[in-house]
């Protein structure tokens, strides 16, 4: 027996464990001491459950005892929690249905953002966290392995608890191969400039311990089971019992070996079984993997496919849906079974669409409108490339005109469908993409009437208890077309609306925040916001609007707690950056303030505002030379920065030079007319030059804005004085 190693555990550092096959791995593991296992190790490939194989196995060992000692939290965890285990609904209530996830397929008009699965994760993280401490648990261990195999969206959620899981408290434990630790290669056919997200490999090199075992002992090799016909059966219904995850190369080659037939008999009665469990998550990852090479592919397979694919898609987890797309068209050639084919090809252009794919999407439109005359196909081709090209290509390939050919004719085809009820709606629903497309064109009041008519349309042709999603979506496009407009009341009119018909859908809470703000109504602002965080899992944009309104307010302490949490969500997220170091400078905490202006000047090199904070961090030091350059530097990118200007005058006086102070100064006053400290500083500057008249008409124009001011009072008395003196 070998002897047992301790593992080397900093208190910030989690552990990757590599190794080319998992017995290797599992020998290691079992030779370390790692901290109590939180729930046996997991397996996170996805042929087991698809999406979310990791964290729904986490969940249903943990919910159900969290139900009877923190109700409350798993509460409000409620949508992460049914999200990922949806075995979990008979025990979970569902309080937080929206249209969106209650719509039938056939009505479903709306689509999740890619970006929900990362909001999951975070909430996922939070509940995990909070559920922790709040059962006083700590140096406990999450063992997880096949990782190479995971679903992104477990590949996600690993990655967020890797960055901001305390390994104090829980320890993560990652078994792969090396190819963990290989950064992918940049894919030429997503868009430019989409978001990366949470990235697994880059955390394991950040957050992680890396061990591999020693190599492999070479047993366990592919065999052939000529002589051994039992042998052969045994390893081969070894390999499907375990759903296609086991890795030995002796239940490999078993498989392999084993005649076709008697493979598909396997599979067939592995599909049963787990049938026979009822548990949602196997309907997305070994059922349908059993099924599609099963006795009856056409059939059962199909159907498997299909119900995985239709699921993956309305929960919004587009690398599984487009995965299970390109599974279902293998079994099918359009020209012997076109029903099956455009099953699995219709909901392509949209996932790939969502994940940043629009030259793969764009492909697939072509493809399809090669293979097929008919009209309602070539329709939802034609609005699929209208959006391609006004909304999901990167915004420099965009081309607004090319979308409104193709929505166009959409529009043109829907038009002549004999079936008024068809006709009607599918008009309207095309009319809203050429809506987005006016807007984006710049023609507002065209999208707001082509909405408007679409809603009347709706309401005259189709039944009140019809297509409720598509009607609120059409009043949410009002709402946002009319605040472009400037129509503030209309537009609070109808968010109010909209969030009377489908109260549980965060965003549109979020929105409303956003224009009580414009109206100046902030405590509304804030319950909106606060609203938008119970319904749903957390998103920095929200976190960063109530810590704004908190800053407005003079709730400091608060502000600065909900600009951390956006940073901790999303740690490139510039504008927190600048809002937490301006708090922190003011505060004169000068190594936060530059801790944070650095942080954000890696992620945004030329951003002015977090140049000026990192000027000011100067100023206060005394460095008023690296305090002047600093300034420059951000004036060089905005010319008008006013705090920039301030600051370079107040280190160019300080370094003696008030003419540059003036000029500088005399600039923001042209830009901030009305701010009394800007109107004081030229003062205090003109009168270090012997301008007491120039100083003394500034100083009545702060002593104006600012009447009970004792320093602007002082020194106007004193300029008064000077200049009567004279």
């Amino acid at each position: 027996m070998s002897a047992i190693r301790h593992v080397p555990l900093d208190a910030d550092r989690h552990l990757v464990l590599l190794g080319a096959r998992r017995a290797d791995r599992e020998a290691c593991r079992t030779s370390l001491t790692l901290p109590a296992a939180l729930i046996p190790p997991v397996s996170a490939h996805r042929r087991l459950r698809g999406p979310y194989t990791v964290a729904g196995t986490v969940l249903r060992a943990l919910v159900p005892g969290a139900l009877i000692r923190h109700p409350a939290l798993v509460a409000a965890h409620e949508v992460e929690i049914l999200t990922v285990a949806p075995e979990l609904r008979a025990q979970v209530p569902a309080t937080l249905e929206t249209l969106t996830s209650l719509a039938v397929p056939e009505e479903r008009t709306r689509f999740y953002s890619r970006w929900r699965t990362l909001r999951i994760a975070h909430g996922l993280m939070e509940f995990l966290n909070d559920l922790l401490v709040a059962d006083g648990i700590e140096g406990r261990s999450l063992i997880v392995d096949d990782m190479d195999h995971a679903d992104p969206t477990d590949t996600e959620f690993l990655a967020v608890l890797l960055r901001r899981m305390d390994p104090a408290l829980l320890t993560l434990v990652v078994l792969g191969t090396e190819a963990l630790l290989t950064p992918p290669a940049p894919d030429p056919l997503i868009e430019p400039d989409t978001p990366e997200g949470e990235d697994l490999c880059a955390q394991l090199h950040r957050c992680a311990h890396v061990m591999a075992p020693p190599q492999p002992s070479g047993q366990d090799r592919a065999a052939s089971f000529d002589q051994d016909g039992q042998a052969l059966q045994d390893w081969a219904a070894r390999y499907v019992a375990a759903d296609g995850t086991d890795d030995s190369p002796r239940a490999q080659s078993a498989y392999q070996q084993l005649g076709s037939v008697e493979r598909r008999v396997l599979h067939d009665r592995r599909a049963d079984e787990l049938a026979a469990l009822d548990e949602p998550s196997l309907l997305l990852g070994a059922i349908p993997y059993h099924r599609e090479h099963g006795s009856d592919p056409l059939t059962t397979g199909v159907q498997a496919l299909a119900h995985a694919m239709d699921t993956c898609m309305l929960l919004g987890f587009y690398d599984a849906t487009v995965d299970f797309c390109v599974r279902g068209r293998a079994l099918a050639d359009w020209n012997e079974h076109p029903d099956v084919w455009w099953l699995f090809t219709s909901k392509m252009p949209t996932s790939l669409s969502a994940l940043g794919r629009a030259q793969e999407a764009e492909a697939i439109c072509d493809e399809t409108r090669a293979h097929t005359t008919r009209p309602m196909i070539h329709i939802q081709m034609a609005y699929a490339t209208a959006m391609l090209y006004t909304r999901h290509r990167e915004p420099s390939r965009r081309d607004h005109q090319r979308a409104l050919a193709w929505i166009n004719e959409a529009i043109a085809m829907a038009s002549l469908l004999p079936d008024p009820r068809l006709r009607a709606f599918n008009t309207v629903f095309h009319d809203n993409g050429l809506a987005l497309i006016e807007a984006h064109r710049g023609r507002p009041h065209a999208a707001l009437d082509l909405v408007t008519t679409g809603l009347a349309e709706l309401d005259r042709a189709l039944g009140p208890d019809e297509h409720h999603l598509h009607r609120s979506v059409l009043r949410y496009n009002r709402a946002q077309v009319l605040t472009g407009l400037g129509r503030l009341e209309e537009a609070l009119a109808e968010y109010r609306a909209v969030i009377a018909v489908d109260p549980h859908y965060p965003e549109y809470h979020f929105d409303l925040g956003n224009l009580l703000r414009r109206m100046g109504r902030e405590q509304e602002a804030m319950d909106s916001y606060e609203t938008a965080l119970r319904l749903g899992p957390p998103f920095p944009e929200v976190y960063y609007n109530r810590g704004d309104v908190k800053n407005q307010a003079g709730d400091i302490e608060g502000a600065l707690s909900d600009f951390s949490h956006v940073l901790e969500l999303d740690p490139a997220f510039v504008d927190a950056y600048v809002n937490r170091a301006g708090i922190l400078l003011d505060r004169d905490d000068t190594d936060g303030a530059e801790r944070d202006a650095l942080a954000g000047l890696r992620r945004e090199p030329g951003n002015p505002h977090l140049l000026a904070i990192l000027g000011g961090v100067h100023a206060v030091r005394g460095e008023d030379a690296a305090a002047r350059d600093v300034y420059t530097r951000a004036l060089a990118v905005d010319p008008d920065l006013v705090a920039a200007l301030c600051g370079r005058a107040a280190a160019a006086h300080g370094l003696g030079d008030v003419a540059s102070a003036i000029t500088d100064l005399r600039h923001a006053v042209e830009l901030a007319p009305d701010d009394p400290e800007v109107r004081y500083n030229h003062a205090f500057a003109l009168q270090n030059a012997g301008r007491w008249d120039a100083a003394l008409a500034e100083l009545d124009i702060a002593a104006r804005l600012l009447p009970d001011d004792p320093d602007i009072l002082n020194a106007r008395a004193l300029c008064q004085a000077e200049s009567t003196a004279r």
